[in-house]
């Protein structure tokens, strides 16, 4: 069997819309999950779903429950489907998580991901796109963040992890000549998002007429990024594998490229949103004022993020970003009919 795509983390939030949007578009993919617990396995259960009806229409998924930690199973699965092109979303996510339970992300974000970067080599797949994380740029202060910026001061474990797997994904490309892209995802939103994210712990809280807490009394800010505007994004970046870069000089490396194939990009909307902003577009929407709560700053927090997206540009040209009004409307029209609220 050939010409299958396999996207694992394919029952999360960025992996559930990615699959459909490829499944939907006629391509025949693969989908790997472990469904775990971290948050409400039900969630990811009705996202199968949803893909199952789709498929039932265009004969083009197959979902496999696996854990890419297990080097095995991943192998006879690659065997099988001999995919060329592969993206990787399975991570423990989480920066708070992280500092409870650390083992969970050297599991899945490190011997996971290295298993998948052997599979890769041993299938001689032409493709890898994997997800890192705006998380990596750490305690930078200088806004926006660029991908030429420094990320050697990661803040949490899960900055590291995502911060180790751009630099194996660098070394397999030189070693091997996979041609790999690193996608530093920011702050994503919108239906059938991750519950453990602060949309929807927020828009829980309002209409349940509880507290919200509030981090660093409030002087955040995010590039909160709508879930449409990063599948399109990943579509395009599917298009164009990563390349060497002619211009490389090693005597002034740029962090982003290489003159192996393999390139990172920020995924985020350009424009910054201060987090109360934020809660009071979902106040909005909600017609519900939030009951408040300020705090002082996590560990492991970042207070700022802002995404430079100059060099994503060049490479796909444009990008439409929807805006926060919109975004927030179509999420919470989908969070009232999930939850019947």
């Amino acid at each position: 069997m050939s010409n299958f795509i396999v996207v694992t983390g394919a029952a999360g939030f960025i992996g559930f819309h990615l699959c459909r949007r490829l499944i939907s578009s006629g391509i025949n993919v693969v989908g790997l999950d472990n469904i775990n617990d971290y948050y409400d396995s039900s969630l990811k259960e009705k996202r199968l779903e949803i893909l199952n009806k789709i498929s039932l229409k265009k004969n083009t998924w197959k979902f496999i429950k696996t854990d890419i930690a297990n080097k095995d199973s991943l192998l006879k699965i690659f065997e099988k489907y001999v995919p060329k092109t592969v993206v990787n979303l399975a991570a423990q996510a989480g920066v708070r998580y992280s500092l409870e339970n650390p083992s969970a992300y050297i599991h899945s974000n490190i011997i996971g991901f290295s298993n998948l970067l052997e599979v890769c080599k041993i299938s001689k797949v032409e493709n890898l796109l994997y997800a890192s994380s705006s998380s990596v740029y750490g305690g930078n202060t200088k806004v926006p963040f660029s991908e030429a910026d420094s990320v050697n001061h990661p803040i949490s474990l899960y900055a590291a992890t995502k911060i180790s797997n751009e630099l194996l994904a660098h070394t397999y490309s030189h070693l091997y000549g996979i041609a790999c892209t690193g996608l530093r995802f920011f702050t994503v939103y919108g239906p059938w998002g991750r519950p453990d994210m602060a949309p929807m712990i927020f828009t829980k809280a309002i209409l349940s007429k509880e507290s919200i807490r509030i981090f660093n009394n409030g002087n955040m800010s995010r590039s909160f990024t709508y879930i449409d505007d990063i599948i399109e994004i990943i579509c395009k970046l599917l298009k164009k594998p990563a390349t060497p870069d002619d211009k490389f000089d090693r005597n002034l490396p740029n962090p982003s490229s290489s003159w192996n194939p393999h390139r990172i990009f920020n995924l985020g909307n350009e424009n910054s949103i201060n987090l109360l902003d934020f809660i009071y577009c979902l106040e909005d929407e909600l017609g519900i004022e939030a009951l408040k709560e300020y705090e002082e700053m996590q560990s492991g927090d970042v207070k700022n993020t802002a995404s430079d997206c100059t060099s994503l540009r060049e490479w796909i040209g444009p990008i439409d970003y929807t805006s926060l009004n919109k975004g927030i409307k179509e999420f919470i029209k989908w969070y009232k009919d999930y939850y019947k609220n």
